[in-house]
């Protein structure tokens, strides 16, 4: 081949003495071509292996471009297609989904099918709010603008002055009117969370509450607070009750289950039926007896209906026999009772039964955790307007982590034999008469348990 040849073939992209395959060409000079005419089919194919033209490769290659920007184009519409369908997902969860509540039947689905009631409150408030809005719009709004223009075209001005007040009056009107919507957007919204919140306390959630919004009108913002504060108490009292169930039913189990097996035994014929099996009997008996009108008094006592008799009382005295009833108990536990108490202490309006029943709930703990050879005192002072009275022991002390809930119900140590409800009980007899009690530990160890009674009978 001449060098004419190869020089086409390097422009053509192919080896020299090669076609476009790679195959070598044949022996010898080309054969000629036939003739193109008009009409024919067209030219021999090529026996030397030629490719497509440029024009064919520009043109597949344009074609391939198109496609592949269809295609991310697709692929971008399906991307943002999903987007658009994941963010109305959540949405849609924020405005018509929430946690399943702890109150929520466990047999039952959440959430419940359809909506729930209080959003149909809160739309039918709305739809009336926007209501009354339209009427107030148009008995405030446009009637005066009528009857102004009405006025303007009759004071003799020009049309044109005529227009230019109507339209100042119109502009000024829209601007109050502006005003007037800002005000209600910020009533109805927090107004209608209100609601919806109430319709959640209403169906047993109470731990919905309010967001109080930082600005607007004081009266509404008390109002959430307000409820805040009742959802907050409503559920406090719920956790309450539901402790007191679960702590009732455990102290009763115990003396239960003792009573229940004595007698069994005594039954099957394991035990004999004799004065010690039967005893014990009867102490589980009076334990469960004691624990049933600790109930009731506290109960009473926490509503409010627990009967008082006051009456002008020397506690000087009161101490006194209190000490005196548990001398022989101290004696067994071979501790001292020491009695503080001044004569010029002034009279206290007071139950003497009930405070009786507090000071002697005291003494009587303090004696069961005091060492031996140790002593237990009881004080009392005048400071002020009130009498103080202080029940002191030498024992280990209360443990640090029940100190702050000691008066409350069945708070106890895990040494303790009792039922838990005495320091609760008292706690209530002291505040029925207007005092405080208060417990601490002494540097020297120790506990101290003190009461503040006032002098004076509390207005009730």
């Amino acid at each position: 081949m001449n060098d004419h040849g190869e020089g086409r073939d390097r422009r053509a992209g192919r080896a020299p003495g090669r076609g476009y395959a790679g195959r070598p060409f044949p022996p010898g000079p080309p054969p000629p071509r036939a003739p193109f005419h008009p009409g024919s089919p067209g030219p021999e194919p090529d026996r030397y292996g030629a490719g497509p033209t440029p024009a064919e490769l520009r043109d597949e290659l344009r074609s391939r471009v198109e496609e592949e920007r269809r295609r991310g184009q697709d692929e971008k519409r399906r991307l943002q297609d999903a987007f658009r369908d994941h963010r109305d997902y959540v949405r849609w969860q924020r405005r018509h989904s929430r946690p399943r509540p702890s109150w929520w039947p466990a047999d039952e689905a959440w959430p419940p099918a359809g909506e729930f009631p209080w959003r149909k409150v809160r739309r039918a408030f709305f739809i009336r709010f926007a209501i009354g809005i339209a009427i107030f719009v148009s008995l405030i709004v446009v009637g005066p603008v009528l009857v102004i223009s009405q006025l303007l075209s009759t004071t003799g001005l020009t049309q044109p002055f005529t227009i230019f007040g109507s339209v100042l009056i119109l502009i000024g009107l829209l601007i109050v009117l502006s005003l007037l919507g800002r005000g209600g957007q910020r009533f109805a919204g927090p107004f209608g969370d209100l609601i919806e919140a109430a319709g959640r306390v209403e169906d047993g959630d109470y731990t919905a509450r309010v967001r109080v919004p930082n600005h607007g009108w004081r009266e509404l913002k008390g109002l959430m607070e307000a409820f805040n504060s009742m959802a907050a108490r409503l559920e406090a009292d719920e956790e309450q009750r539901r402790t007191l169930l679960a702590d009732v039913s455990h102290e009763l189990r115990t003396p239960l289950a003792v009573l229940r097996g004595e007698l069994e035994a005594m039954v099957d014929g394991i035990h004999p039926v004799d004065e010690a099996h039967l005893a014990g009997a009867v102490d589980q008996i009076e334990m469960l007896t004691k624990l049933v009108e600790d109930l009731r008094t506290l109960a009473l006592a926490e509503a409010g209906t627990l009967p008082m008799h006051p009456e002008p009382t020397d506690v000087a005295i009161l101490c006194a026999d209190v000490a005196a009833s548990f001398e022989g108990l101290a004696a067994e536990h071979s501790v001292r009772l020491e009695l503080t108490v001044p004569e010029d202490l002034p009279l206290v309006d007071l139950d003497p039964l009930r405070i009786r029943q507090v000071i002697g709930n005291l003494v009587a703990n303090a004696l069961r955790y005091a060492p031996a050879d140790t002593a237990v005192t009881v004080d009392a002072r005048s400071i002020g307007d009130r009498v103080e009275i202080r029940v002191t022991d030498h024992g280990p002390g209360i443990d640090p982590a029940i100190l702050p809930n000691l008066f409350e119900r069945f708070t106890k140590s895990e040494d303790s034999r009792g039922s838990g409800l005495g320091l609760a009980i008292a706690r209530r007899l002291v505040e029925a008469h207007g005092g405080t009690i208060s417990a601490r530990r002494p540097d020297a160890g120790g506990t101290e348990i003190q009461i503040a009674l006032p002098v004076a009978t509390p207005a009730r």
